[in-house]
């Protein structure tokens, strides 16, 4: 179970997606210096990613360690090859195991080199990983269009002129599709230019060729006695001019059909009666005729119609074929567009989410923010309550009976803690006097410190003249809930609820100054 470079956990030195074939490179070409043995993993014996130390002494990649006893411990093969096999010393454990920093520094000083050819990069093993691995101008990465390997150097080069299934657009109707779709595109384009082979007009788009083919007055069509031997081809709008030209032509081909007849009769055929009409010839059958001589003309006009049906047969053929044609294009171009729509669909989704994760990161910010705007980390805190006299009225109401204060610290890793304060009083305070009382708070190290909590608070409302602070203190119960480790934010709050009574509250008090008080909490750090 040997690691390879695309494990993250693993040396990334030890192969690359430009590795022919997915074989991985030597170590041997990364490093400048030969490699000892000491910087060898024991599982896949390449240089050590990670290094982790077993109980037995040998090395190993984090990730091979973590494959080698994924399903539980294993015996080291290293302590056997070298005879020293002791249990349980020798016995692999990844949760016994431990980082080996000494030598991960080592291997990071060792000298480097850029494995791919052309690349002339030279350093650190640490500066390889950091700087160079992964952005090797000369390294071999798989196009996400076509899956050839490339160059990133030529990655660029590659989408825009050399990639087989890079995606274009139609430069006359305007429609996507991809490289090697070019041919059968062109093949079904409407607006695609076409050029007439009897006149030379070029760029006619294909939707309107057929209507020029009708109009052109060089289009050619095959004479009308064509059936009889005439192998002129006409141009449109000239029949006329042809058929006058050629009048002697066209009876001695008709000579033979007419010869053919006459030898019909002599040979005992029922008599035809030929008759002059200007512009045409044709026979009359004698009265009661009913022999080959009426038979021949039908069976003439009879392969005039065949042939007439077998071009349109024909023609019909041709059009339904390319209607085939163009109906499997148009198909095609469909489930490329749906794709498309699908990949866009689930980019837009992805997008959301990740603005979602931004929202609420943001939001957490901002309150962190606010928090520590106002905290200390001394066990000292003042807090300051503007609009006073409306907070007032909103505990009278019920709307806000209790106001929380943001969060301080006995110290930058110490206890968590808050003041809650009832402005109309709370239990045998209410209506009467001002309630406050002290909130232990869940922190972030608070398996570190002493439980339960036992340091002395002092709870002061400042006179804003300096002279005479209204001044309460207690020492916690440590059997109360109040003051053991928090199991959720925050414990039960515990204090003085007659801290203050109202009335001092009132008139030109030298507590309540522009409709604000200041409250002090102090918490005594004796002992911590």
């Amino acid at each position: 179970m040997h690691c390879t470079g695309r494990d993250t956990d693993c040396f990334v030195l030890r192969g690359s997606a430009s590795a022919f074939d997915g074989e991985q490179w030597p170590t041997s070409r990364v490093l400048s210096v030969p490699m000892e043995d000491k910087y060898k993993c024991q599982q896949c014996r390449q240089v050590l990613r990670k290094p982790v130390q077993a109980m037995c002494g040998h090395r190993f990649c984090v990730h091979c360690l973590r494959l080698l006893t994924s399903s539980g411990p294993k015996p080291c093969e290293a302590c056997r090859q070298e005879e020293i096999y002791e249990e349980p010393m020798s016995i692999l454990n990844s949760d016994q195991a431990f980082p080996d920093n000494a030598a991960g520094r080592e291997i990071a000083s060792l000298p480097a080199r850029c494995l791919h050819q052309g690349c002339t990069w030279t350093g650190s093993v640490k500066e390889y990983e950091a700087q160079h691995e992964g952005q090797c101008e000369y390294e071999q990465v798989q196009c996400e269009a076509c899956k050839n390997l490339i160059l990133r150097i030529h990655r660029e080069r590659h989408a825009d002129r050399e990639c087989e299934a890079r995606t274009l657009n139609c430069k006359y109707c305007k429609v996507s599709f991809t490289y090697n779709e070019i041919k059968a595109h062109d093949e079904t384009c409407v607006k695609f230019p076409l050029q007439c082979k009897d006149c030379g007009k070029k760029k006619i788009p294909r939707e309107k060729f057929n209507d020029h083919s009708r109009s052109c007055a060089k289009s050619k069509t095959a004479c009308p006695f064509s059936e009889v031997g005439c192998k002129a081809v006409i141009e449109n709008g000239k029949p006329s001019d042809h058929e006058q030209a050629s009048t002697m032509e066209h009876l001695r081909l008709l000579l033979p059909m007419v010869l053919s007849l006459v030898h019909g009769r002599a040979d005992g055929l029922p008599a035809l009666d030929w008759q002059e009409d200007p512009g045409c010839l044709y026979r009359a059958p004698e009265e009661g005729a009913h022999g080959g001589a009426r038979a021949a003309p039908a069976a003439v006009d009879l392969d005039k119609k065949v042939s007439a049906l077998e071009n349109v047969v024909c023609v019909l053929n041709r059009e339904v074929e390319h209607n085939s044609v163009t109906l499997e294009a148009y198909s095609h171009q469909h489930r490329l567009d749906q794709d498309k729509m699908e990949n866009l669909g689930n980019k837009v989704r992805q997008l959301e989410r990740m603005l979602t994760m931004r929202d609420l990161q943001l939001a957490e910010t901002e309150q962190l923010l606010r928090e520590m705007q106002f905290c200390t980390f001394d066990g000292v805190f003042v807090w300051k309550i503007s609009e006073f006299l409306r907070r007032r009225q909103d505990a009278l109401a019920g709307r806000t009976p209790a106001m929380f204060s943001p969060a301080f610290y006995s110290s930058k890793y110490g206890y968590k803690m808050c003041l809650r304060l009832y402005l109309n009083g709370d239990g045998t305070g209410r209506g009467t006097h001002l309630s406050l009382f002290f909130v232990v708070m869940r922190g972030k190290c608070d398996a570190l410190l002493k439980w339960p909590f036992s340091q002395k608070v002092t709870l002061m409302l400042l006179d804003q003249n300096n002279r005479e602070h209204i001044i309460d203190a207690f020492r916690p119960d440590v059997t109360s809930t109040s003051f053991q480790q928090p199991i959720s934010e925050m414990n039960i709050a515990s204090g003085c609820p007659l801290f203050c009574p109202l009335a001092k509250l009132a008139g030109k008090s030298s507590y309540l100054r522009n409709d604000t008080i200041f409250i002090k909490a102090i918490v005594d750090l004796t002992g911590l």
